[in-house]
């Protein structure tokens, strides 16, 4: 064995990745830096740390500047969830309105908008398997006309109502407003990424009694060794807090969120289990070795291994992948030759996907951040940039094709 090679990856053979994000990303201004990890049998392969946290003052990417990971934040949720799972507190077919009764009385849209909308009853309740697997009837509702998105019944329902993560609500008035406002479709019948996950943190502080940000601290984060990951940035720490930017279709990359105000200096109204985390390339990969692992990480164990393989195995009904389940409004992945569990997407067939890594489980975050976890090959991969939306570049395309590209046994 040569020394470029490590834990069966050829790391020449990656040598493309980090040229082109340099060349083609990076020195063209397309992002401001990036930082990215390949590891495979426990071993980290490679970690690159590239261009600018912040563009407007110079200030170079370190290897512990802290990232928005948005979406990221939903396969922490699920997990601490499913936590409570494995201690009997639900079984995944279980009505939601156990815990949040205020639910029993939810309504699915019909037809029609505004005040000429017709609904009607539900034929089955939500339950807690349709809220981690974004197949309840909730949506991201104004945030996807905000977005650009079609003009959808429901989530100008959710507009008017002014349900959103970021407006001063508490978690409680969240889940009351999604409990008023009328479901897209049939509990069960679709897929339509959502609010959902953060109904899922409530759910966590109902069954616990304890606060979801501290669940979270508590069971997961302190645990794992997981010390620079939370909802807030501390005041001792906001200089390695990363500017966060947008595509702009004119005006290219342009400045989105200024560390120096942003609202992650202060502590929220509302801890969003679906978007809610500032994280670093380190904690993140602690997070993913013990998923790696099967649920354990240096002797501290989060999840069983069984519970954490029904979690990243399809649950769509009949097995079919996402074109065939999904409202195409957004999310976080393609939708050919993928299949969604619990808090992850996974990959059914590479050749309808297009990319190799079939079994692999993942997701992604809206400053265009994302990981994957594969246990066939015994791989992790992470990238961390801040970059919104998410799809403006198909970075999970460019790393796939060159990761699996590498693997040599």
């Amino acid at each position: 064995m040569t020394r470029s090679h490590r834990a069966g990856v050829d790391i020449d053979r990656l040598q493309p990745l980090h040229h082109r994000l340099q060349r083609d990303y990076i020195d063209s201004g397309r992002i401001a830096g990036c930082q990215w990890l390949v590891a495979r049998r426990g071993e980290v392969v490679v970690r690159h740390t590239l261009g600018l946290s912040d563009v407007e003052r110079g200030q170079p990417m370190r290897d512990d500047t802290l990232m928005r990971i948005y979406s990221m934040t939903k396969p922490i949720t699920s997990l601490a969830l499913m936590m409570l799972y494995e201690e009997g507190h639900f079984g995944l077919n279980d009505p939601v309105h156990a815990v949040i009764p205020s639910w029993r009385e939810q309504r699915v849209w019909v037809q029609g908008r505004g005040e000429t909308m017709q609904t009607r009853p539900p034929r089955r309740p939500v339950t807690f398997r349709q809220l981690l697997n974004h197949s309840a009837g909730l949506t991201y509702g104004g945030a996807l006309l905000d977005a650009g998105a079609e003009p959808d019944p429901v989530d100008e329902a959710y507009a008017a109502a002014d349900i959103n993560t970021r407006n001063g609500d508490s978690l409680a008035t969240l889940v009351d407003k999604l409990g008023r406002v009328p479901l897209r479709y049939e509990p069960g019948e679709a897929w339509c990424y959502s609010l959902a996950t953060d109904v899922c943190g409530w759910l966590v502080q109902q069954i616990s009694g304890v606060p979801f940000e501290r669940f979270l601290h508590e069971r997961i984060f302190a645990p794992l060794g997981m010390k620079d990951t939370g909802f807030t940035v501390p005041a001792a720490e906001a200089d390695r807090l990363a500017a966060c930017y947008r595509h702009d279709a004119v005006l290219g990359r342009v400045l989105a969120d200024d560390p120096a105000t942003s609202p992650w200096l202060r502590t929220p109204a509302l801890h969003s289990g679906g978007g809610g985390l500032i994280s670093t390339l380190d904690d993140y990969h602690r997070f993913c070795k013990m998923l790696r692992r099967g649920g354990e990480l240096d002797g501290e164990r989060l999840i069983g291994p069984r519970t954490l393989e029904l979690m990243h195995v399809n649950h769509l009904p009949g097995d079919v992948d996402l074109t065939q389940r999904a409202i195409d409004r957004f999310g976080e992945t393609p939708q050919q030759g993928v299949g969604f569990g619990l808090g992850f997407a996974t990959t059914l067939s590479g050749a309808r996907a297009g990319v190799p890594g079939a079994g692999d489980f993942y997701w992604g975050g809206l400053a265009s951040t994302l990981f994957w976890v594969d246990p066939r090959e015994d791989l992790v991969a992470i990238f961390l940039t801040q970059l919104i939306p998410s799809r403006t570049y198909d970075f999970r395309t460019l790393f796939k094709s060159v990761v699996y590209g590498a693997l040599i046994d």
